[in-house]
């Protein structure tokens, strides 16, 4: 099984940090032409930090992932597969919950990004296909704070369920950085 945790974290913390700007809502298009948009920018691939920095749309997560004192391990050697929810999926979160998150709960901050992290590289083909072979009941993903994950393809997409039973729709893939891959997701994933 892949570990999650440390790239959830880094999504986590970057996402919180950019709850104070106003929300946008992205429509699909938008969001694939983010991870296109992505994808060129990282030809000459940065870290899943620098890749995320470079993007404003992750903001929130960055600044998530600064917080919790992730933006090191993040920038290591991986290789890592981070769910990365988007300054619009942090937004589903409470102002006051984020800034209570980013500013006196760190050590829960960290936990919930390190829930998007899974060890490993997984491209979109390889966790399809893992999907695939797991059947009706979805593919288990443990992510590198021990929890898990479970994956299914609902309506043509990828869907990520959470410990507390919420869901996250996978809305870009692959997204190369130097040491993983990053994939889009709409909603922050909570570890319990």
């Amino acid at each position: 099984m892949k570990k999650l945790t440390i790239a959830l974290a880094s999504a986590a913390s970057l996402a919180i940090a950019a709850c104070s700007d106003p929300v946008e809502e992205t429509s699909p298009a938008e969001d694939t032409a983010m991870a296109d948009q992505m994808a060129n920018e990282t030809a000459a691939a940065g870290t899943i930090v620098e890749v995320a920095q470079g993007n404003p749309d992750f903001s929130t997560l960055v600044s998530a992932v600064t917080a919790a004192n992730l933006g090191e391990t993040l920038s290591g050697d991986g290789p890592y597969t981070v769910f990365a929810p988007t300054n619009d999926a942090f937004g589903k979160i409470p102002e006051a919950t984020l800034t209570e998150l980013t500013t006196n709960d760190t050590e829960t901050l960290g936990s919930i990004l390190t829930y998007h992290v899974v060890q490993g590289n997984v491209d979109a083909a390889t966790l399809t296909k893992a999907i695939e072979d797991a059947g009706e009941a979805g593919y288990t993903i443990t992510t590198v704070n021990g929890g898990t994950l479970t994956a299914k393809v609902v309506d043509g997409n990828v869907v990520l369920t959470d410990a507390a039973g919420g869901t996250s729709t996978v809305t870009a893939t692959d997204v190369a950085a130097s040491n993983g891959v990053i994939h889009v997701i709409d909603t922050v994933l909570m570890p319990q």
